[in-house]
Parts: C-alpha cells; structure tokens; sequence
C-alpha cells in the first residue's frame, strides 16, 4: 500500500482521524509510540525549527524535502506535508514528495509573499489561479492515491460563504480534500462540510483564530481530519528553554532531571538494541 492509499484508509479508519505536526524524525517516532496513526510536517515547522526563521515563504522544496525524507525514513505512518503555494511548480512538488514518501501534501490560495493562516493581513490568490495550481498539482501524481488537499484561507479575508465557493472550485479541480483555514465556530464548519462533499481539515492550533474544539465537537460538526500542526514543538520549546536557563542560572541541571526523559526510554524509543543486532 502506498503512504497515499494508507492516509485513506486512515481516514476511513478513524472518524475524525487526529494528525499529529511533527518537526523531526524523532518527534514522528514519539507521535507514533503515543498512538497517533497519521502524521503532518508543517512549513512553519520546518521554517522555524530547521532554519531559524519566520513562516514567510524564505525556505524552498528543497529545504522541505530534507525533512519528509527523515521522517519517512524513520515511521511508516502517512504524511501529509505542508507544501505552502507549490513553489512555482506543483507538478514537480508532488513528484518530488510521492519519490520522498510523502502521503499527501496541501497547497494554499495565498499569495507567493505568504502569512500565517491565523494572523492579519493575508492576501490571496484568484479563484482561477489556485485552480491552476490544483490542476499542476494532480498533473504531477506519479500515485494515484496521493492527496491533494487545497487549503483556503478565504474565509478571514472574503468571508464564508466565498470560502465555501472556492473550496466547490478547488474539488473540481482536482482536490481530494479540504483544509478550511481560521473558522471560529462549530457552526461555521458545519456550514461548510455541509455544503462541500469532500474530506474537510479543521487546523486547531494554538494561539490562533480557532478555538480549542475537542475532537467529538469537531465530528458533530462534520469534520473528518484534525490537525495539531505545532503543539508538541511548543512545548519542546518551552522546556528547553527552561531547562537552559536553570542550567545557566544554577551551574547545574538538577532541578529539570525529573522533566527529563531518561537514556534508557530514549534507546526504547529508537530500537537500539535491535540496532546493534543488525551490526552483528
């Protein structure tokens, strides 16, 4: 089965299906021992954690492709990679994913100069244009069951309905499913997985537009996949930062060790023993 076809039968498997965001090949292999069955490599992860700098469209295919080739290489659960607006060529992006693991990617109706899906000022595409990427995008699949999923941001700048409207376009076009961006009430995506017959994404992140919903409110809802695209990165951040500063304020890391995971559930976690039989 392909990593495109397992996405599929994951989401048909488990209703709404949870999409854990991780930054690296050990957060994947953490995400999977805590049960997760699908998983999301973010651009803003990938910006942020790898390169040191802000989600505005600075890193390139290549950049993002180091990253799904670790991942993949170290989990066989699917991927689903945030591929922001194809880089000028979604037809060569999703080739290049499909020959790098990937499951499936999402691609975006925001300008090239892009933002944060959940802060101001965003600016989009043309309908008509991001129909074209679409349309690049599924000219590229090498794997039939490789997803396409379109996201749009059109309801914090045209409203819901328009974002509705697009998200009809986008499927025509080819989209397999729906990553509706910013929606702040249940009502708004029952409006709109009601009105639009493919899978639909809700992104609960932290800190954003979108409340917190649980999970069996999103599925009242209609929604079939949610995602936490940088939850376990934040709090890797928080810790390490306060894990530094006690160091560099203590002379000493005793009052984090309790906070720290041990060397022995770090080698259990990477199959180290299984390791070293292979090298014998």
């Amino acid at each position: 089965m392909s990593p495109g076809a397992k996405l599929r039968a994951t989401l048909r498997a488990e209703k709404p299906l949870q999409i854990a965001g991780v930054i690296h090949a050990y957060a994947a292999i953490l995400a999977e021992g805590a049960g997760f069955r699908a998983l999301y490599l973010s651009g803003a992860g990938v910006a942020n954690a790898s390169y040191g700098v802000p989600d505005i469209g600075l890193t390139t295919l290549d950049d993002v492709l180091i990253d799904v080739r670790r991942i993949t290489s170290a989990t066989k659960l699917p991927l689903l990679v945030d591929a922001d607006t194809g880089w000028d060529n979604p037809k060569l992006t999703v080739r290049e994913m499909i020959r790098e693991g990937a499951a499936g990617i999402h691609l975006e109706d925001q300008v090239e100069a892009k933002r944060c899906g959940h802060l101001p000022g965003k600016q989009l595409v043309s309908a008509n244009e991001m129909v074209a990427r679409l349309k690049s995008a599924v000219a590229g699949k090498t794997d039939a069951a490789f997803v396409i999923m379109a996201r749009t941001d059109a309801a914090g700048v045209e409203g819901l309905d328009a974002a509705i409207e697009r998200a009809k376009l986008y499927h025509a076009a080819g989209a397999d499913m729906i990553f509706a961006e910013a929606l702040t009430t249940l009502a708004e995506y029952r409006k709109f997985t009601t009105a639009v017959k493919i899978p639909v994404l809700a992104n609960i992140t932290e800190f954003g537009k979108t409340p917190l919903f649980t999970t069996s409110e999103l599925k009242s809802a209609g929604v079939r996949l949610v995602l936490y695209p940088l939850s376990a990165f934040r709090s890797m951040n928080a810790a390490a930062l306060k894990t530094f500063q006690t160091i560099r304020n203590d002379g000493t890391q005793r009052r984090v060790i309790k906070q720290m995971q041990t060397r022995a559930e770090l080698y259990e976690l990477l199959g180290y023993d299984a390791f070293k039989k292979e090298k014998k």
